[in-house]
Formats: structure tokens, C-alpha cells, sequence
């Protein structure tokens, strides 16, 4: 076993949720694979759904009933236009729910969007011990997500504690 200062590489998956991006004009999801491969982890998959909240649920809970995946990033879908549908999709598929992440994202995107922050619906869980982190779809917003909390919560030298540690006693019952 590892010990807490040993950095353990993650497999993680990134999906783009966008009716306008392909994956080639998809600065998001660059930024959030560039990000996951220059921290020392790998980018099991990456795809690009429209905001349609059935494709989402079928892709993520595909990727949630893989055991070597251990991560999921989604960019996109968070807002409150009528198109914007993540949580909606998403949420169903969570065992527990991590409050403090989109609580924390709203808190430290205020220094950089004010209160524009508030309409974000970023959130964050736990899902057949697999994590996912649901971002806004600016690249602004998932560099703030990464620098500022994702890569410290999946890099186990994180102390006091982080998510990548406690990944193998997540299914204890």
C-alpha cells in the first residue's frame, strides 16, 4: 500500500456537454485533459454529448459501472438556461453527494466573477466509488475547479486528507 505521500495516478474520464462545441473546438475539455495528463493521471475516456440528459446519464453510468475507472470530470450543462440540464442528469446517479465542492467552487469564483458565481450549479458525488465533478463549461471556470480544488483533492500528497486516498475504503460497508 502506498503511503499518503506516494502520488497514485487516477483513471479519469472527461465529457463535454455542449450543443455548440465538437471536440474540436472543445477548449474545455482540452484544458481538463492537458490538466489530468500533466498532474500524472490518465484520461481513461473522453467524449462530447449534447445537453441531453438521457445520452449523459447512459455515457456516465457507463463509465461508473467500470472498475478501472476512478474519476469523472463533466464540463458543461450547469447553468440555468433551458438547454442546461447536467445536475437534472446527473444527480439520479450519485450514492452521496459532496455539498462542500460546488459550496467551495461558488466561494472561490466569486474573487473572479463576483456574484455571477450564484448561478453556477456545479456539484460534485460519489457514485459506485467512483467521483464526479460536474463543471460549468468555460475554460475559465474548470481552471478555476482544477487549480483551485480538484488537483488537490486527486493528488494524495494533499494533507491533511484528499479524495485519492480514500478511494479504496469506499465501498466498505
Amino acid at each position: 500500500m502506498s503511503s499518503q505521500t506516494d502520488f497514485i495516478p487516477l483513471q479519469i474520464c472527461v465529457l463535454t456537454v455542449s450543443d455548440s462545441r465538437t471536440l474540436a473546438t472543445d477548449s474545455s475539455g482540452d484544458y481538463l485533459v492537458e490538466s489530468l495528463t500533466g498532474a500524472g493521471h490518465t484520461v481513461a475516456e473522453r467524449a462530447l454529448l449534447p445537453d441531453d440528459r438521457y445520452a449523459m446519464r447512459a455515457l456516465v453510468s457507463k463509465w461508473i459501472a467500470d472498475a478501472n475507472v476512478d474519476g469523472i470530470l463533466v464540463t458543461g450543462g450547469t447553468g440555468f438556461t433551458g438547454r442546461d440540464s447536467t445536475p437534472e442528469a446527473l444527480l439520479p446517479l450519485l450514492d452521496k453527494e459532496m455539498p462542500g465542492f460546488g459550496e467551495l467552487f461558488r466561494a472561490v469564483s466569486v474573487e473572479e466573477i463576483g456574484t455571477s458565481s450564484l448561478q453556477s450549479r456545479a456539484f460534485a458525488g460519489l457514485a459506485n466509488a467512483t467521483f464526479v465533478f460536474a463543471l460549468p463549461g468555460s475554460t475559465s471556470a474548470c481552471r478555476t475547479a482544477w487549480e483551485k480544488i480538484v488537483r488537490h483533492q486527486l493528488d494524495a500528497r494533499t494533507k491533511p486528507c484528499n479524495l485519492a486516498t480514500i478511494r479504496p475504503r469506499l465501498k466498505e460497508v
